[in-house]
């Protein structure tokens, strides 16, 4: 993972705990508050925390890795935006994260994504404790 600012942590240590308890709406606000702070960069970086977050300590080194998401071409956008988005992370490759979040940006999906993107962090998170 790229050095983030230590905001940056306490801000995706927010949004998980908000979206731990279910409550969408915090996860939101937390979101605009880092935007309004920080701008897009501020919420890219909590972004790449939660992806950190979701992929854990065993990050894999050397080659490129895909997420293995079967029918990821018919899936929501929001959900293709994650899986991509995660992968890129494991990747170690910021340019495409960039490109990511600029495009959701573009396409006025952000918001959607960044939801999407807490909820799978929560939802890994839970399995792994299962």
């Amino acid at each position: 993972m790229t050095d983030v600012p230590q905001h940056a942590l306490d801000d995706a240590a927010q949004v998980l705990h908000c979206a731990l308890s279910g409550d969408t709406d915090a996860v939101v606000c937390t979101f605009d508050a880092v935007v309004d702070r920080s701008g897009v960069v501020g919420a890219y970086d909590v972004a790449w925390c939660l992806a950190a977050t979701m992929v854990g300590q065993n990050v894999p080194t050397g080659g490129a890795w895909t997420l293995d998401f079967p029918g990821i071409d018919d899936a929501r956008y929001d959900k293709r935006w994650v899986a991509r988005f995660v992968s890129a992370y494991v990747n170690g490759d910021i340019p495409t994260g960039e490109a990511l979040f600029g495009a959701a940006i573009a396409d006025g999906q952000l918001p959607d994504c960044l939801l999407a993107l807490a909820g799978s962090t929560v939802a890994t998170l839970r399995h792994r404790a299962a």
